[in-house]
């Protein structure tokens, strides 16, 4: 497990290199934006360990995930590259940074509501909101739709159908 040791130079810039990995189901994402790269450490001259951590336990492209960040370090010069997975802490929609919720809507993908809400009033909105039109007035017309993490929905005013991505 990678240590609570402040990151060397070098491991903040395997770090940035690993996060800018396409996510390979949402490739409007990186691995950053997602917030699935958990660290870096150089292990030894040439040897580097990455934690991965997926957004569920059964996520598929998790090997592809390992293996594009491996290719990216290889190509950067890191003979060796390993890539672990890491289950704890558990993954969630909340870490998802906010240029990636941007990405997302920017796409037409409506992002997930926040979780973990900063102190103070609670927001009204239960509503997720047409990426298209902006409309809070929306249908689920599927729990699944092009990847597991998504949600397939329905806008009632502009009738444009949607991809929602799901809070976990």
């Amino acid at each position: 497990m990678v240590t609570d040791a402040a990151p060397t130079p070098l491991e903040e810039e395997l770090a940035r290199l690993a996060g800018s990995v396409p996510d390979p189901e949402l490739p409007v994402l990186s691995l950053h934006d997602l917030g699935v790269v958990r660290g870096v450490r150089v292990l030894a001259p040439g040897a580097v360990r990455v934690e991965l951590t997926p957004t569920y336990t059964g996520c598929p492209a998790i090997e592809a995930m390992s293996a594009d960040i491996e290719q990216v370090l290889h190509a950067h010069g890191v003979p060796e590259v390993s890539v672990v997975t890491v289950l704890t802490p558990a993954w969630s929609t909340d870490d998802i940074t906010d240029e990636g919720r941007r990405k997302l809507a920017e796409h037409g993908i409506a992002p997930p509501r926040p979780q973990r809400e900063a102190a103070g009033p609670v927001p009204l909105s239960l509503g997720i909101r047409c990426p298209n039109c902006g409309s809070p007035e929306t249908e689920l017309l599927s729990r699944f739709s092009s990847t597991s993490c998504k949600a397939l929905r329905r806008c009632t005013a502009c009738r444009e159908p949607f991809d929602h991505f799901k809070e976990l």
